[in-house]
């Protein structure tokens, strides 16, 4: 019988966890950045930070003058989506998720804890009329980076099923929420850029198709396919993720060493080090007092439907997407999980910060009333889920430090763990 949250293979398992390492270490700097970012906009120097984030540096006959929170917006985040995009395409071409059945699972959740946030955000956020109901997919995303941070902050022992299926929802929920900007937030299309921009990334695509990873070659044709899906209207990161996926996950000897994997452990350092936390630094920062107060933000129709998506939505979504793959493929849970585990993961899901915050300002416009409100929701409904999370996961916890020292016996001292090894027969 197929089991929901079962172990995967253990080169899968050790992969999974580096990556966890190094977005657990970004999650930390995303975290130091966003209080910075909130404190420094909540003081009498705050008009040096606003400043700060709208100078404006760039080539002007290129359209590229822009300020520095769009820069990071713009820019630094078409790392980020470069990077989940090369983690989606190793995952389902040659991780685990290859497996149909092993990919159901994290793609329905990733669906399910997009859909309900939305629904009610749009039921809370309708009687401040159609304008607010712009925001509809400001709380769908999940912020990786962030809850790993909370994991690591309250020493929880997560089974590694639990957290490769975390990761891997967030990865799926992150292509999801590309789709979304690029069809729902993006400005009007220009066409010549559009198809200039893809010119260049099949050129990319073609180069490296044939193993050339020269960086004096790749990246200045990756700038220049940023640089005309930003003129085209579509939002600039999306070129992050079209670059990503041209890339091979396979070696010339059909291993699962390929490009992808170089290119991966090149960038993530710099996306989860780097681009995210500098993100978070310009687009956390929102004057409490410029938004009527503490108690106006958090009233706010904007604000309470951002929380009750992140909050609700999620935990609703994720639970109930996973029970209707439980209920229609007729799998159990893996032995020593309950739904008590699921709700606790959901509820992590729940912790929105690096897309949401920048579906706010698409939806809203940077610096608004309403963008304010929406940064408020993020904050507030963040905050919120990690608590409920830790409640949750923390009551569980010796029984996850059980299962953990169960899942690290290594016997024969072969360096792999015996959990992971199929018996020979007999």
């Amino acid at each position: 019988m197929a089991h929901l949250f079962s172990r995967g293979s253990w080169p899968e398992a050790r992969r999974i966890a580096e990556v966890l390492r190094a977005e657990t270490v970004g999650g930390v700097l995303l975290l130091a950045a966003a209080v910075l970012a909130l404190v420094w906009a909540n003081t009498p120097w705050s008009d040096a930070y606003f400043d700060l984030a709208g100078w404006v540096v760039g080539p002007h006959a290129l359209h590229l003058d822009l300020s520095l929170a769009t820069w990071a917006a713009d820019g630094l985040l078409a790392i980020f989506f470069f990077v989940a995009g090369l983690e989606l395409k190793r995952e389902f071409v040659a991780g685990d998720l290859r497996d149909p059945r092993r990919a159901a699972l994290p793609v329905a959740a990733a669906v399910g804890g997009m859909a309900v946030p939305a629904v009610i955000f749009a039921v809370v956020a309708s009687r401040d009329g159609g304008g607010a109901l712009s925001g509809w997919a400001v709380p769908t995303a999940t912020d990786i980076a962030f809850a790993l941070a909370v994991l690591a902050v309250i020493s929880t022992h997560l089974p590694a099923a639990m957290r490769t299926f975390l990761l891997t929802l967030a990865v799926v929920d992150d292509l999801l929420a590309i789709t979304v900007i690029a069809i729902f937030y993006s400005s009007s299309l220009h066409f010549v850029p559009l198809v200039l921009a893809l010119v260049a990334v099949a050129v990319f695509g073609l180069l490296v198709q044939r193993g050339v990873s020269r960086w004096w070659l790749l990246m200045p044709l990756a700038v220049v396919a940023w640089a005309l899906v930003h003129a085209s209207g579509i939002h600039a990161t999306v070129a992050g993720v079209l670059l990503a996926f041209t890339v091979p996950v396979r070696d010339k000897n059909g291993g699962a060493h390929g490009m992808a994997e170089r290119f991966e452990h090149l960038w993530r350092p710099v996306s989860a080090g780097v681009a995210v936390p500098v993100f978070a630094f310009f687009a956390a920062g929102v004057s409490i007092s410029a938004a009527g107060g503490l108690g106006a933000g958090l009233t706010d129709a904007v604000t309470m439907g951002v929380i009750a998506g992140l909050v609700a939505g999620k935990a609703i979504g994720i639970t109930g997407s996973t029970w209707l793959v439980q209920r229609f493929t007729r799998a159990q849970l893996a032995a020593g999980l309950s739904w008590w585990d699921v709700l606790g993961l959901a509820l992590l899901g729940g912790i929105g910060f690096t897309v949401s915050l920048l579906i706010g300002e698409l939806a809203y416009g940077a610096g608004s009333q309403r963008d304010g409100f929406a940064k408020i929701g993020v904050l507030a409904g963040s905050l919120l889920a990690a608590l409920l999370a830790t409640v949750v996961l923390r009551i569980r916890n010796r029984h996850y430090r059980r299962l953990c020292e169960e899942e690290s016996v290594d016997a024969d001292a072969d360096g792999v763990p015996d959990v992971y090894q199929v018996p020979k027969p007999g």
